[in-house]
């Protein structure tokens, strides 16, 4: 990949919320955003043609793959792998249904190493580059929140160990973001929502780190990056 194209960028979670800006902005910088997603994009939202855009449950990460090497096929190669698909359980311990808790850990951990898994081959050919996204809570933690924490820290290390696997050969971004403005707290109870004052990063805003990231030139890499409201609550 170089400066100045984003080329083939296979966004997870692309339908909606920062997926769905990420897929955005590259496409409106002039690269290809494919779609992964458990729901097909509202064109109001995203617009992807039916040939980029598929749908998988990254809870199946066998199906992911699948449907990721599809997606890969499709478009001839792919230049970079954006994950921003995740979920959450909220609550106490012993209090999730334990098919819950582990669900987080399926969709945010397993299923972030089996989507890249499965387009490692064509993103090595190319030099190519992976962008995953953890949270403020893969490096602190907060009560009533095990199943997103311990996933959010797993893919932070997953990310690091991945960067020394594969250093000279793949380019390796951790986004560790805070809150934003997405339906990613829709549902929850109301202790689990933030409150009316709450200020978030829209996430058309953090798309952009993304892009900046991704358009590093070759032998430079962004290993790291913390994107928070300035008013963050849950860093440092």
């Amino acid at each position: 990949m170089t400066t100045s194209t984003l080329g083939t960028v296979l966004v997870t979670g692309g339908a909606s919320g920062l997926g769905a800006a990420v897929a955005r902005a590259v496409a409106q910088e002039g690269g290809r955003p494919l779609v992964l997603d458990r729901q097909v994009p509202d064109p109001t939202v995203v617009e992807v043609p039916e040939g980029d855009r598929a749908l998988a449950d990254l809870a199946d990460p066998r199906a992911a793959e699948a449907a990721v090497r599809a997606l890969v096929a499709g478009a001839g190669g792919v230049d970079a792998v954006v994950t921003c698909a995740g979920t959450d359980a909220c609550g106490r311990f012993d209090e999730i249904e334990a098919t819950d808790w582990e669900r987080v850990i399926h969709v945010n951990l397993i299923g972030t190493a089996a989507v890249v898994r499965a387009a490692l081959p064509s993103l090595l050919e190319r030099g190519g580059r992976v962008v995953t996204v953890a949270s403020t809570l893969g490096l602190r933690v907060l009560s009533d929140a095990t199943a997103y924490c311990a996933s959010k820290f797993g893919v932070i290390g997953f990310s690091r160990a991945l960067a020394v696997e594969t250093q000279g050969r793949l380019g390796v971004t951790t986004l560790v973001p805070g809150g934003m403005q997405t339906a990613f707290f829709d549902g929850r109870p109301d202790q689990y929502r933030p409150g009316p004052d709450a200020k978030l990063n829209r996430p058309e805003d953090v798309a952009a780190t993304v892009l900046f990231a991704l358009r590093q030139p070759p032998g430079c890499e962004v290993r790291e990056l913390v994107v928070t409201p300035s008013v963050e609550g849950s860093w440092p």
